[in-house]
């Protein structure tokens, strides 16, 4: 099984991307919560290019990727899970649920941190809010993101199933909670115990800096509720918050050159958790 998931693991995960980002779109065509700022024709030619030049970095720096290193792992031993009798279906799990936090702790962080603010601020830049923008990184932040994953999978001793699992999971999520679609009122309040909507994760796109540094986490919302960082609501609502940052609101920065160089862009905006929390 692992040699087939390191074999196919490409194919899996490029089909569920695909997949998804045409689910995503359709329904945001059809059933959108928020009007756009700009058009599809604008954002969305720079917003896939820097999902083709992460994938290509990654696969050139990685080739073995996450799953590569968990089918490793599994051969020599490494990690907690592979050194402890545990029933195969609790190690899925738990292992799931374990990679998501450290997601949720390694998101904070690029909120804490000014140099990882700098290049994860791309992504908060786009003054819109679509399926596009959950796949819309820093190549530099993608790299660092890698290798901290490789890291915590070696760690864990995760199998090459849960880390695939998780690896779909997270691709999948982020763009469903990234989406601009509307859902009921009664559904979102009873899906964000489960799963992060896109009702929850758009505060965490708001311009006020104390909605900015909220609702972290990407898939599981469990994490926001039990360490603090969960807010249910923008002060402005939905339709009254304003999507982006301050300091990045011309749609000439859309554009990919720009988009690339923006960390080395100095901007007031909303800084990242320790230099907000200094200056108050």
């Amino acid at each position: 099984m692992p040699n087939f998931l390191l074999v196919h693991e490409p194919f899996i995960r490029l089909s569920i991307f695909a997949s998804v980002l045409a689910g995503m779109a359709t329904w945001e065509a059809f059933s959108p919560r928020r009007s756009r700022l700009v058009s599809r024709w604008t954002r969305w030619p720079s917003n896939l290019a820097i999902v083709a030049l992460n994938t290509a970095a990654v696969r050139a720096i990685f080739p073995m990727a996450a799953v590569g290193i968990a089918t490793l792992g599994e051969q020599r031993g490494w990690g907690l899970f592979n050194n402890f009798v545990f029933p195969g279906w609790v190690k899925v799990i738990v292992a799931v649920a374990l990679l998501d936090l450290v997601i949720y702790l390694q998101h904070v962080m690029f909120h804490a941190v000014p140099a990882l603010w700098r290049l994860h601020r791309m992504h908060h830049a786009d003054i819109d809010f679509d399926v596009t923008t959950g796949a819309r990184f820093h190549p530099v932040e993608i790299i660092l993101s890698m290798m901290i994953k490789l890291a915590a999978v070696a760690a864990l001793g995760a199998s090459a199933l849960a880390v695939l699992i998780f690896e779909v999971l997270l691709n999948a999520t982020a763009m469903f909670n990234h989406g601009n679609v509307e859902l009921p009122a009664r559904l979102d309040r009873i899906l964000r115990r489960f799963v992060v909507t896109p009702d929850m994760h758009r505060v965490h796109h708001s311009t006020v800096p104390d909605e900015t540094n909220s609702n972290f986490g990407f898939n599981l919302p469990w994490w926001d509720r039990l360490l603090g960082t969960y807010r249910e609501e923008p002060a402005a609502g939905q339709q009254g918050m304003t999507i982006g940052l301050e300091n990045f609101r011309d749609p000439a920065q859309l554009r990919l050159d720009r988009m690339l160089v923006q960390p080395l862009i100095a901007a007031e905006d909303q800084t990242p958790i320790n230099r907000r929390r200094v200056g108050s």
